[in-house]
């Protein structure tokens, strides 16, 4: 009788490459290698808070400004387009194709009061900036309130936003 002894770590590596290997062809459609075609192509986008804007700025490299929207709607903004694939040829066709391309949307939800007259878009670079500015706060709105038989008047300050209320009497 022949003696083997058990390896767990190979068992390990074999179910990795096993896994490694479903998920492969599921995902790929060339035996294992991702086409450029296949690959979704998602913009890096950054955020920033200043004092009175939010300013968005997306890397667009082969992006044509023509082919880019940017839109708010409903207080989100919407950043679309396409960066179409440019195969160049050579002798013998092409060998490789890496960069993703392809129509793209990003969306972000914006407070609300935001005014759309306001925004502003350049594209510079590759690289899309939208500066929307911030929305104006919420003033308190006093409403007189006439108390029935009693002479007074009463004075009831608040915020709707915050749902806060202050009442005084007047004399």
């Amino acid at each position: 009788m022949a003696l083997i002894r058990w390896e767990p770590a190979r068992e390990i590596e074999s179910l990795q490459q096993e896994m490694n290997r479903l998920f492969g062809s599921l995902f790929d459609s060339q035996g294992g290698r991702v086409l450029a075609a296949d690959r979704r192509w998602v913009p890096s986008m950054d955020l920033v808070e200043t004092g009175d804007h939010y300013v968005l700025r997306a890397d667009l490299p082969g992006v044509q400004p023509g082919d880019v929207k940017v839109e708010l709607e409903d207080d989100v903004l919407t950043i679309s387009g396409e960066r179409k694939l440019s195969q160049e040829t050579q002798e013998g066709g092409v060998r490789r194709i890496e960069r993703a391309s392809g129509a793209f949307a990003r969306s972000l939800t914006l407070p609300s009061g935001i005014d759309p007259s306001g925004i502003q878009a350049s594209f510079e670079h590759g690289v899309l900036e939208v500066k929307v500015p911030k929305p104006e706060e919420r003033k308190p709105h006093r409403v007189q309130v006439q108390v029935a038989g009693s002479g007074k008047e009463s004075v009831i300050e608040g915020s709707a936003a915050e749902g806060e209320t202050q009442q005084s009497q007047q004399s």
